[in-house]
């Protein structure tokens, strides 16, 4: 924030073309960048407003790949937080920016929009919208799967691809996924590993462990530091307690779940 705050003087003076094009760009990748980190702290407004100057400034470079990346990445703060449909349109205007080339923004969008869909109940335009990302993930060049904030790397795909999958009750391509992502993330990626966590309960929930997912979701929830105590864990370990059937409300480790989310 400090060196956006840094190029705001270039975006309020009078610039040559070029060089207003490449502060553009610089300023919607760190205001993107900024949102990203706001949105996994769980400060949503605060993430939608920087989402707004990320896009903004994308618009303005003149970069459709950048504004792709952009919507995408703004696409998974109503998808994280109970509004897939709203996510499903972002994500949806994202590919449409990012078309039909094989480019880290165009996966990520068909990725996500692959998760709003299956969280939206549509599960033919989820498959689709999977086919397509695991289309432009295998034509990806060396440089897009680089493991940047911009890029589209194989772990993060699987990432994406475990929540789809988990949310379609696709449960045996979900367990690869989340296998896959496990071994490419670092022991130190507290929060994705604590999600692939929620993504594998969820599978068991699915498959018919209501129990057993009940009890893996408490033992991440119990184990996080505080730090990672946040509202997208929270949400996700709440989505899961509540698609369980009411028949199971009163099993001992249903009950034992729902007061670790009311604590």
């Amino acid at each position: 924030m400090v060196d956006f705050a840094d190029l705001q003087p270039y975006l309020d003076s009078p610039q040559p073309v070029s060089t207003r094009v490449r502060v553009c760009r610089a300023a919607g990748q760190m205001a993107g960048m900024a949102a990203i980190m706001l949105h996994d702290l769980g400060a949503r407004k605060e993430a939608r407003a920087w989402f707004v100057t990320a896009s903004t400034a994308a618009k303005e470079s003149g970069d459709p790949q950048l504004h792709a990346w952009v919507l995408a990445r703004e696409a998974m703060v109503p998808l994280n937080y109970g509004a897939p449909q709203a996510a499903a349109v972002l994500a949806e205007q994202a590919r449409q920016l990012a078309g039909s080339r094989p480019t880290a923004a165009a996966t990520l969008a068909a990725a996500v929009a692959a998760r709003a869909y299956a969280l939206s109940r549509q599960p033919e335009q989820a498959r689709q919208a999977l086919a397509a990302a695991d289309t432009f993930m295998e034509r990806l060049d060396a440089d897009a799967r680089a493991d940047t904030w911009l890029t589209h790397g194989e772990q993060k795909h699987h990432v994406h691809l475990s929540h789809a999958l988990t949310a379609l009750g696709d449960t045996r391509r979900a367990r690869e996924s989340q296998q896959r992502a496990l071994e490419l993330s670092a022991p130190t990626s507290t929060m994705t590993r604590s999600l692939l966590a929620i993504d594998a309960a969820a599978c068991a929930r699915h498959d018919g462990d209501t129990q057993e997912a009940c009890r893996r979701t408490v033992a991440v929830l119990s184990g996080l530091p505080d730090a990672y105590r946040t509202e997208l864990v929270h949400r996700r370990a709440l989505d899961l307690s509540r698609s369980i059937p009411t028949q199971h409300h009163q099993e001992h480790a249903v009950r034992g779940l729902r007061e670790v989310l009311a604590a």
